[in-house]
């Protein structure tokens, strides 16, 4: 059950002066709320016997005002660091996930759904603060509060009475702690179905176009409807388990307050306790019920905080499948590592996707000088995004080996890989700021000349006079208020304003139209001389320039060289693009009879 509070060491020992703080105060407010039962009771003997006087009644008022300001002072200064506490830590761990999120690579999200990352960022958190928080008061109250109310009960009012009147305690501890067991374990199930709800709202949001397009709205309702179900259901059942605490609880106060008023009311009637005493243990009956409900609402929490707490901690300790470089020292080759890229060179490599049985790259050997262009072409699933993401490392290594500059690419700190790339992925993700801000998000820094250099070269600039706002239009959330082509160009703004010594574009002109193209290869071709390009497309025309091209098939390189050799090799480079010419002169010709 405080298995959570283990496994939080580290966080209680970094924030050890609040809770230094929190702890003590949190007593030495018991021990003053003790006393005023126990002036209350003497108050009532004294009246009872004729004893007291004005003067000892003004002191005994006036001592009970002057603890209640002592109390609330010091309450206020333990429940500010205490719980202050629980929202540092709800910090920290959703800062660290996030950390986390930006180093793991695809194969990480590729095992883990976004709604169950999300869930763990968000309510599994919340379970975790509020178990350094509330979690940490109801251990205090349901352990030293108790004890400290029956020591006083059992000293300073009766034993025996005391002893009958917690008799049914015991038993209370044992039901409550064998609910804390079923909490833990449907409060998992219950998280987990969460999680997969998350999923199935980001799903249907994200594809609403789609959902809309083949009239699908009925079966994505009734879809939402099943898997809302079962976190219902999930969630009822922790609620069922949740339920039993306070009935629990109160039927065994009822029976403490029973034993307490008529066991106690027989000592009086024996002598053996006086009216003022059985006043005195009555309040502090009453207050002994708090720290009863605090046992069940302990156990609640403190479980619900370490199922939630080992959801954090396994995504946590997910390590990367591609390791970056520790150190300089450490990486051999990559302290000689250049600052700029040199040639960039595949030796026999092969590679298969994690959990895929076949090979998606199969001895794929090349060599692409420093400051040369490579086409990559093929058709659809021949392995030419693959190649791109073999130098993006974005999975672990294959076989074979990869160098820029003489260096294997796996001794590069990614850091330093990472700086010398500008990449325009096959789907552009925008994000939803203005046109300025998603073309600066690879370049903050980037001055006025800079920015508009790169929104000229991408083919921007005309678009731009039709935005309602210029570069301050906000393009919606994944760029949604802009067409494809206009996705495409500020994707390719972002990679040239950041002037990255190897740009790859995958795929990234498949929405522009030929003219355009044309005009973005040129501009590429003049702002980039003597700086790496790879170029991954199906379109023919935008890699005719290129120094090599290469045609991927089933993962291997079937045909190389440059425009005019694979025309004269006459096999699939030529085939394409005669189709391809073609279809262009035929799309012309309709254009200008339109």
């Amino acid at each position: 059950m405080l298995a959570v509070l283990r496994k939080l060491g580290w966080f209680f020992r970094q924030e050890r002066k609040r809770y230094l703080i929190a702890l003590p105060l949190m007593v030495v407010s018991g021990l003053i709320e003790v006393l005023p039962p126990m002036m209350v009771g003497d108050a009532i003997d004294a009246i009872y016997q004729g004893t007291m006087t004005w003067r000892s009644l003004t002191m005994t008022l006036a001592a009970l005002l002057a603890m209640t300001v002592v109390i609330y002072l010091i309450s206020f200064t333990w429940h500010y660091n205490l719980f202050g506490g629980s929202f540092v830590v709800e910090r920290m761990l959703r800062s660290r996930l996030m950390r986390h999120f930006l180093k793991m690579t695809p194969s990480f999200f590729n095992r883990n759904r976004t709604g169950d990352l999300m869930a763990r960022a968000t309510n599994d958190l919340n379970a975790v603060s509020l178990t350094t928080g509330f979690g940490m008061l109801t251990l205090m109250d349901s352990t030293l509060w108790m004890a400290l109310l029956l020591v006083m009960m059992t000293v300073f009012v009766s034993w025996k009475l005391t002893l009958a009147a917690v008799l049914p305690l015991p038993l209370m501890a044992v039901l409550v702690g064998r609910y804390g067991g079923w909490i833990h374990d449907r409060f998992t199930a219950a998280q987990d179905a969460f999680g997969d709800m998350n999923e199935r709202v980001l799903e249907t949001i994200s594809g609403i176009r789609v959902i809309r397009a083949y009239v699908q709205e009925r079966a994505a309702e009734r879809q939402f409807a099943e898997v809302t179900e079962d976190v219902y259901r999930k969630n009822l059942s922790v609620v069922r388990i949740e339920a039993l605490f306070e009935p629990t609880v109160r039927i065994f106060v009822g029976a403490s307050y029973l034993i307490g008023l008529g066991y106690g009311a027989w000592l009086v009637f024996r002598n053996e306790l006086t009216i003022g005493g059985l006043v005195t243990f009555n309040v502090y009956l009453g207050m002994l019920i708090w720290p009863m409900f605090a046992v069940g609402e302990m156990i609640n929490v403190m479980q619900r905080g370490n199922a939630s707490l080992d959801r954090v901690n396994e995504t946590l300790n997910d390590r990367p499948d591609v390791p970056d470089v520790p150190n300089a020292a450490e990486a051999g080759e990559a302290a000689d590592a250049p600052e700029k890229p040199g040639d960039i060179v595949f030796r026999n490599v092969t590679f298969r996707y994690p959990g895929s049985p076949v090979d998606s790259l199969r001895n794929v050997s090349l060599t692409l000088p420093r400051g040369g262009t490579l086409g990559v072409v093929g058709r659809t699933g021949a392995g030419k995004t693959t190649l791109i993401r073999q130098l993006l490392r974005e999975y672990p290594p294959g076989e074979g080996e990869i160098t820029i500059g003489g260096v294997p690419i796996e001794r590069i700190p990614t850091d330093r890989l990472k700086s010398w790339f500008g990449y325009v992925p096959q789907e552009q993700f925008l994000f939803s700021r203005s046109v300025r801000d998603n073309i600066l998000f690879a370049r903050d820094e980037a001055g006025e000349e800079e920015l508009w250099r790169a929104i000229e070269a991408a083919a921007l600039k005309k678009d731009l006079e039709f935005f309602p706002n210029g570069l301050d239009t906000l393009v919606g959330e994944r760029g949604v208020a802009l067409s494809g082509g206009q996705k495409q160009r500020v994707a390719i703004a972002r990679a040239l304003v950041r002037d990255p010594e190897i740009l790859m574009l995958d795929d990234a002109l498949s929405a522009v139209d030929a003219r355009t193209e044309a005009e973005i290869i040129a501009n590429i071709r003049r702002e980039r001389r003597g700086k790496t390009t790879i170029i991954v497309t199906h379109r023919l025309s935008a890699v005719q320039h290129a120094d090599r091209i290469i045609v991927l098939d089933d993962g291997r390189i079937v045909e190389e060289g440059t425009h005019e050799e694979l025309l004269a090799l006459g096999g699939w480079y030529k085939k394409q693009y005669e189709r391809q010419q073609m279809e262009e002169a035929v799309g012309l010709e309709a254009g200008d009879r339109g």
